[in-house]
């Protein structure tokens, strides 16, 4: 099966759990992490995944609702954006 690359941005105070939770909704919905970048920075958790929705059988806009949802418990920011939009936003 061919990958489809997503990217997932985190931002917001520094809390446990905040891995664990998005990490959760990903396996429950058949989504594979590819490569997760993470650091605080300044007090603020700040996390990128690269992620594989290849698996994921429903439109992107419900996992993104489910991220919003996990964000909005939280406290963060949390966006989920395909590769292709991404590359386009940050090219050079």
């Amino acid at each position: 099966m061919k990958k489809e690359l997503s990217f997932i941005t985190v931002i917001g105070k520094d809390k446990k759990g905040i891995v664990a939770k998005i990490s959760n909704l990903l396996y429950k919905n058949n989504v594979n992490i590819e490569d997760i970048n993470q650091k605080i920075m300044e007090g603020l958790f700040v996390m990128t995944m690269l992620v594989d929705v290849s698996g994921y059988k429903h439109p992107l806009h419900k996992l993104n609702s489910g991220l919003e949802r996990i964000g909005k418990e939280m406290g963060l920011r949390i966006q989920l954006q395909h590769e292709n939009i991404f590359k386009m936003m940050h090219r050079v």
